[in-house]
């Protein structure tokens, strides 16, 4: 069964973030208050409707809980995102990823509990469909002839083994490049203990992995997914 992505405005980032899930066999459902957006994208998506999510009601009378994430892709609006994102969150969303236009959103987003924030200069909809499809996936970039290299973070079945045990190139086809490793740093401002990754240069068969590390793999992208589902 597919799984389920609602996209919460229908602007030109949210339309491309639906036709690249769409393009990969997702079933999602797009949603915003203008109707003339709705009608150019509805022959694209499972389900298009116009509507406003800042009433809650309304998003729980079409189904919004059912959706394994939600990516609140309005523009302009900013007290709009805020409304519907505390809507979603209050409704138990697994993954709530909201857009933000600079650091003051961001910081407004993430005091009100949403982990995953888009940056549309930055993050285009081409890698956050990968991420949502793949949440294991942190980064990749696309190569010719089917090829990857992608940032994975350690997948459960992974951790605390040694690349010898694991088998990357001879079970799974892979290339391990690097390890990203994050350590503790200092408190910050708020009392919170901070994360800060390094690279730990060239890999040895000996190296283990820890769940808190960040793979970067080179290999074609069917065996990229075969790695994470089989060791999830």
């Amino acid at each position: 069964m597919p799984k389920k992505y609602a996209v919460i405005g229908a602007g030109r980032y949210g339309r491309e973030i639906c036709q690249r899930l769409a393009a990969q066999g997702a079933e999602v459902y797009a949603f915003d208050m203008d109707e003339e957006k709705i009608e150019d994208i509805k022959d694209t998506v499972s389900l298009a409707i116009a509507l406003d999510s800042t009433d809650k009601k309304v998003l729980e009378a079409n189904r919004i809980h059912e959706m394994k994430a939600v990516i609140i892709a309005i523009g302009e609006n900013f007290e709009a995102t805020v409304l519907t994102a505390i809507n979603l969150i209050d409704m138990g969303i697994p993954r709530v990823i909201a857009r933000a236009s600079g650091e003051t959103q961001k910081r407004i987003l993430e005091k009100i509990g949403v982990e995953e924030i888009l940056s549309p200069e930055s993050e285009v909809a081409t890698i956050v469909a990968e991420r949502l499809l793949n949440p294991s996936i942190t980064a990749f970039l696309r190569l010719p002839d089917e090829y990857e290299i992608a940032e994975i973070k350690c997948p459960k079945g992974v951790a605390n083994r040694t690349l010898e045990d694991i088998g990357l190139r001879d079970k799974y086809g892979l290339t391990l490049i690097t390890l990203k490793r994050a350590y503790e740093m200092k408190e910050n401002q708020d009392g919170e203990v901070e994360l800060e990754e390094h690279i730990i240069g060239v890999p040895k068969s000996e190296t283990v992995i820890y769940e808190t590390d960040t793979l970067v793999v080179f290999g074609l992208i069917r065996d990229v997914k075969r790695f994470i589902e089989i060791n999830e």
